[in-house]
């Protein structure tokens, strides 16, 4: 009595590229997840000595200024609405350096080999460094506010005469420059060079504009500090955000598409 047996061939050893098996996905979300490139990057920003000095230095720039208006300024100014901008005043020109250095981190430290292999998507990378300068520089402004409160309970008029319109244009304000300090960064991919573009550029520009008959009409639309002014006062009206949105354009979004395409394209060493 014969007996029908079917069984399944097994592959053969040594098989052509058939006979290999097939590599399937795993389960899950595969890479890095975006929290934890953020929180990496933010952690980048106060990690290394340099940027861990540049907030102590702008903590200590802030209190010193404060203390010393308290002391020695008029008291009629010392209200919370002037303190506020008098503490403010050097992040506008320390904050884009916060974002140079986040930007600028894996090219002067010479890390960008680790962190693109772990995280191959560079524009993640990017976007969680812009968003990490960002927190850090709206953490920097949340503890000027706090310290200008201090002040003007201290020695201040007592006065709280901060209106929204006037915190919500300072807070945009030092976003906008702290972004641009990551565009230059981006842009450049050095810091000293970046660091002295994003001051030395707008600075040459004013003064162009303002030896220059024919760049007025320019400036009104081209100038950055020019067009955030009205935006620190609390007193924007409508052609002062077109003026703004084109300024952010020019000094801030072309250079960041620019900056960020670069480091999409190049080669990491």
């Amino acid at each position: 009595m014969s007996t029908d047996t079917t069984r399944s061939a097994a592959p053969a050893v040594g098989g052509g590229a058939g006979d290999a098996p097939t590599a399937t996905a795993l389960e899950g979300r595969p890479g890095v997840p975006f929290a934890r490139t953020f929180r990496a990057e933010l952690r980048k920003m106060v990690d290394t000595r340099a940027g861990r000095w540049m907030v102590i230095v702008m903590a200590a720039v802030c209190v010193l200024i404060l203390a010393g208006f308290v002391i020695w300024g008029p008291a009629e100014d010392a209200s919370f609405h002037g303190l506020l901008e008098l503490s403010t005043l050097p992040l506008a020109l320390l904050l884009p350096v916060i974002g140079i250095m986040a930007a600028t981190a894996e090219w002067s430290q010479r890390t960008g080999l680790v962190t693109f292999v772990l995280e191959p998507r560079r524009g993640r990378v990017v976007l969680a460094k812009a968003l990490a300068a960002l927190t850090l520089a709206a953490v920097v402004l949340a503890a000027a506010v706090a310290a200008s409160a201090v002040a003007n309970i201290v020695g201040g008029t007592g006065e709280w005469d901060l209106t929204a319109a006037t915190g919500g244009g300072l807070t945009l304000a030092l976003l906008i420059f702290t972004l641009q300090g990551v565009a230059f960064g981006l842009l450049f991919l050095n810091t000293p060079v970046a660091i002295v573009s994003v001051l030395v550029l707008p600075t040459v520009w004013s003064i162009a504009s303002m030896a220059v008959s024919s760049l007025e009409d320019a400036a009104r639309w081209l100038n950055l500090d020019l067009v955030t002014q009205p935006l620190f006062a609390g007193e924007m009206a409508g052609q002062d955000w077109a003026q703004l949105a084109t300024s952010s354009a020019v000094w801030v979004l072309l250079p960041l598409a620019v900056g960020t395409s670069r480091v999409l394209r190049r080669e990491v060493k």
